[in-house]
C-alpha cells in the first residue's frame, strides 16, 4: 500500500470517532441563562481580613472529598439538604460562599438562592479554596 494512502486512511480513522463529539448536542439553540440577581463578590486579601472575625460566614459549597482537602478556618460545609438551616437569623449578616476555584459555579448558585430569602450581605469568592490554599493561606482540615 503506498505510504501515502496508508496515511490517509490512518487520519481518517484516527478522526472518525471525534467527528460526534465535534458535532455538538444536537438540540435546539437556546438563549444564556440570565440571572436577575447580581452577585457581590469578594477578594480573597478582603475575605481573608474577615475570618475569624463575630458575626461573619464563611459557607464552603465544594464536595464533601474537596472539603476534607481542607477549608477556610470557620467555614461552615454547606453542601447538604438541609442547607438553610445554617443560615444565621440575622438577614444582615455577612455570608461568604465559595467552592473550589473560578471555574466552579456552585457558590454562585448557593449565594443567589440566599439571596432570594432576603439575605443582604451575601458575597462569593471567586477564586475558592484552590486559590485560598495557593497563596499560602491557613487552612483547616476536618
Amino acid at each position: 500500500m503506498n505510504k501515502s494512502l496508508r496515511n490517509v486512511l490512518m487520519s481518517i480513522c484516527l478522526l472518525a470517532p471525534m467527528a460526534t463529539a465535534v458535532a455538538g448536542s444536537g438540540g435546539e439553540l437556546t438563549p444564556a441563562i440570565q440571572h436577575d440577581i447580581q452577585l457581590n463578590t469578594i477578594t480573597m486579601m478582603e475575605a481573608d481580613t474577615l475570618v475569624g472575625k463575630e458575626g461573619v460566614y464563611f459557607f464552603d459549597v465544594n464536595t464533601l472529598e474537596l472539603w476534607a482537602e481542607g477549608f477556610i478556618p470557620g467555614a461552615v460545609f454547606f453542601n447538604v439538604r438541609n442547607w438553610r438551616e445554617l443560615l444565621p437569623k440575622n438577614k444582615d449578616a455577612v455570608m461568604v460562599f465559595y467552592c473550589a476555584n473560578r471555574l466552579c459555579t456552585m457558590s454562585n448558585v448557593a449565594a443567589r438562592e440566599v439571596m432570594k430569602l432576603g439575605y443582604t450581605n451575601v458575597r462569593q469568592m471567586p477564586d475558592g479554596i484552590y486559590g485560598w490554599r495557593m497563596s499560602n493561606r491557613p487552612f483547616e482540615r476536618p
